[in-house]
């Protein structure tokens, strides 16, 4: 619904007159259950009021270490009510790096299901059906001008994520701000919660509960099958889905044109620039009315999204301003560049973060003062390079510095670097995309090591995976004798080899064998581009992503007829152990 009244922009307001006007309507949805709006209101005020018997007071930082369904949304706007700002704590994510943001954060508690040996000392550990009587109407401090919303970890620079700390008025202003574009429709939606709670893209959509909508969490195994993410849609009747690029290559043939009640699908993408041929392909469904699709494009800074643009034309565009924000195009001495020029792109205006929790300096630097606004006022150094087209739109033309994204993640490969630097034996390491023409964009590493022995590509991919999240994890790892510079001293990306990923070449396993076996190994060897695959090789060591097993499971229900979903991969990745599931499935298939 639009925002209307003195409270239009608090959101837990709106979220109060959503419960009053239809209390029996869903909020929630997993694949387990439900949870109407009633609910939800009234676990997430006695949740809240047991977070301030712990102590929480506002502004202060939760930590929310869940997996996903339906109890997310009510822990979040019971920390939102208790005045103080969540901090997402991935579960998949490595310990030492869970470790390291509840400290960096400062958590006052953590609601989590267990208490993880990573968590601080001295911090209150609140499960998530912790709830008791609330007294009275459920009331929650008003919030003030700035107070953080929540505290979202992004990759650094420095060789450890950094916090962004947004606002719960930025929060309410980007909800507003895309009501009044015309990006949600005005009547009640319901919403499919496709991003992980650490990202900020699922920010805009968890909180579209707070205007009235349902909103539908996938849970992983759903995320990660195409057929199964579709039929799910369908049979939520789910109206809006939130995808990367990447997601939509993956679905584009298994989206259904309307929803069962008529509705075409809306598609909100972002994460990172979109490919002129999705483009293209993207274009062409809207055209045939089968979709209808946004770009959206905003740093995690700007708090979610800075621009919109409807995917309908000839090329790809990242659009124009969301209402309220006011972007510049600037040189290297802060001036305007011409239309159609390439310059830096800066965001001012009411949705910019706090800046990062804890680093003054780099806040600093990041956010600067706005010297075309007006006075106290700052922008926000993106860092991406763009150009304003002649019709007042922007396109994405690349970055002036070295972050990138992988799959909609943004990675600062110098985070990756450090990581594997920490091996004793490794003296140096790079770290770069490259766009493999079987396994797609992907990050390749580069190392030397200090003296004669050093690890193999398998043990430093393994010392790797302690320290960083799956999507950070280099796919090919390869060792040089040095890193090749130019004239000038800088490294030469040109100059490094065609990456190798010798984690297969590295153990002496057994060679495939059996008919399970020898299928498996002929399509990981193709999909992966591999010469050789072991009966002990893993698929994710082997350079494996998400995309790579849709891949693998599409030519094995080629081959054998079996249903099967990405799951099985991610259950069984090594080969022999996959070939023994497979050899299971058909087994039982055959007998029934």
């Amino acid at each position: 619904m639009a925002p209307s009244g003195p409270d239009a922009n608090d959101l837990l307001a709106r979220f109060d007159e959503a419960v009053c006007r239809d209390p029996g309507r869903l909020a929630v949805r997993d694949t387990a259950g439900a949870l109407t709006f009633a609910e939800v209101d009234r676990d997430s005020a006695r949740l809240a009021a047991v977070l301030g018997d712990e102590g929480v007071r506002r502004g202060d930082p939760v930590g929310v270490c869940l997996g996903r369904d339906a109890r997310l949304v009510v822990v979040l706007l019971a920390v939102w009510r208790a005045g103080a700002a969540y901090v997402p704590l991935d579960p998949g994510h490595p310990a030492d790096r869970l470790g390291f943001t509840a400290s960096d954060a400062g958590i006052r508690a953590l609601v989590a299901d267990d208490v993880p040996d990573w968590c601080p000392a001295g911090v209150a550990i609140v499960a998530p059906s912790a709830v008791r009587e609330a007294a009275g109407p459920g009331r929650y401090p008003e919030p003030l001008p700035h107070q953080p919303a929540y505290v979202i970890y992004t990759s650094g620079t420095t060789g450890r994520p950094k916090g962004v700390q947004a606002t719960r008025d930025g929060v309410a202003s980007l909800v507003a701000a895309l009501e009044r574009q015309g990006v949600y429709a005005a009547e009640p939606r319901v919403v499919a919660w496709n991003a992980g709670v650490s990202f900020d893209a699922s920010v805009q959509q968890w909180a579209r509960v707070c205007r009235g909508d349902t909103v539908v969490i996938l849970d992983e195994d759903h995320r990660r099958d195409p057929a199964s993410f579709a039929a799910w849609l369908d049979e939520c009747a789910a109206t809006d889905v939130d995808l990367t690029p990447s997601h939509w290559e993956a679905l584009r043939e298994h989206l259904t044109a309307r929803r069962p009640d008529g509705r075409v699908l809306r598609l909100f993408i972002g994460g990172e620039p979109i490919a002129e041929h999705a483009w293209r392909e993207i274009t062409a469904a809207v055209a045939d009315g089968r979709v209808e699709a946004l770009n959206l494009y905003g740093p995690t800074e700007c708090t979610v999204d800075t621009t919109v643009a409807w995917i309908d034309g000839p090329r790809p565009t990242i659009g124009e301003a969301l209402p309220e924000n006011r972007l510049h195009v600037l040189d290297d001495g802060l001036k305007p560049v011409a239309d159609g020029d390439v310059g830096e792109l800066y965001v001012a205006g009411p949705r910019l973060a706090n800046g990062y929790h804890g680093r003054p300096g780099l806040t600093a630097r990041a956010f600067v003062a706005d010297p075309f606004g007006p006075a106290g006022t700052r922008m926000y150094r993106t860092g991406d390079l763009v150009r304003r087209a002649a019709d007042g739109s922007f396109e994405f033309a690349g970055r002036v510095d070295r972050q990138v994204k992988v799959r909609g993640y943004r990675v600062e490969p110098a985070e990756v670097e450090a990581a594997i630097r920490t091996h004793p034996a490794v003296s140096t390491a790079v770290v770069v995309v490259r766009d493999d023409a079987h396994a797609g964009r992907r990050l390749a590493a580069y190392y030397v090591v200090a003296g004669a022995d050093g690890p193999t590509a398998a043990e430093l991919r393994r010392h790797a995976e302690a320290a960083l999240p799956a999507y950070m994890v280099p796919g090919a790892f390869t060792r040089i004798d040095g890193l090749p510079l130019t004239p000038n001293g800088k490294l030469d990306v040109e100059a490094l080899p065609a990456p190798h990923d010798q984690g297969a070449d590295d153990d002496t396993g057994r060679p495939p064998a059996g008919p399970f076996e020898e299928l498996i190994a002929g399509v990981w060897s193709e999909v992966l581009g591999r010469d050789r695959v072991g009966a002990d090789d893993d698929f994710f060591a082997l350079g494996g992503h998400s995309l790579i097993a849709l891949r693998v499971v599409a030519r094995l229900k080629k081959h054998l007829g079996l249903a099967m979903s990405t799951k099985e991969v991610y259950r069984h990745p090594r080969l022999s152990d996959l070939a023994r599931h497979v050899e299971s499935l058909q087994s039982a298939a055959t007998s029934g």
